[in-house]
């Protein structure tokens, strides 16, 4: 399953109040201080810096770990710098724009021709999905090697039938 990161912030930026680009700025600035591997908690209440974050983060060879979203309105993200790998996969399936329970559907069809050992990379972009992937994986005895947020609402997940 699933190893739950303790996503322990080396430093945490709170831009709330900041309005574009000022949050990607900030994160910019921290993130260039910090080792590979460490993680900025960067708060902030602007509507365009989830989308702005991710296409940052994507250039620059940082990666966005988690996102949280706040009672008061404000999101945080977990940015970690460093290096992005991705894991092999045997198989990919990019289920991106498809409506719930359709990836899990095909993904079952895929890993039922599958060998043992071999891995599933799954991508979605459904607002249900990791949540459904989890549980499938759990109640059917798979791997779930990784999940990666690779974008608002947009996962990638690393299944491997035992």
């Amino acid at each position: 399953m699933v190893e739950e990161l303790a996503l322990q912030p080396a430093v945490t930026l709170n831009v709330t109040g900041l309005t574009c680009p000022g949050p990607i700025i900030g994160a910019k600035k921290v993130i260039d201080e910090l080792e590979e591997g460490q993680i900025l908690l960067l708060i902030s209440n602007c509507p365009g810096t989830e989308d702005d974050l991710y296409a940052w983060a994507g250039n620059t060879g940082n990666r966005v770990v988690k996102t949280e979203r706040f009672a008061d309105g404000s999101s945080g993200y977990f940015i970690k710098r460093g290096a992005v790998h991705r894991r092999q996969a045997h198989i990919s399936l990019d289920m991106r724009g498809s409506v719930c329970p359709g990836p899990i559907l095909e993904a079952k069809k895929l890993v039922n021709g599958m060998k043992a050992g071999e891995v599933l990379r799954l991508v979605s972009n459904c607002t249900g999905t990791r949540d459904d992937v989890e549980g499938w994986a759990r109640n059917t005895g798979l791997d779930l090697l990784e999940v990666v947020q690779v974008g608002p609402l947009e996962h990638e997940f690393y299944i491997k039938k035992p």
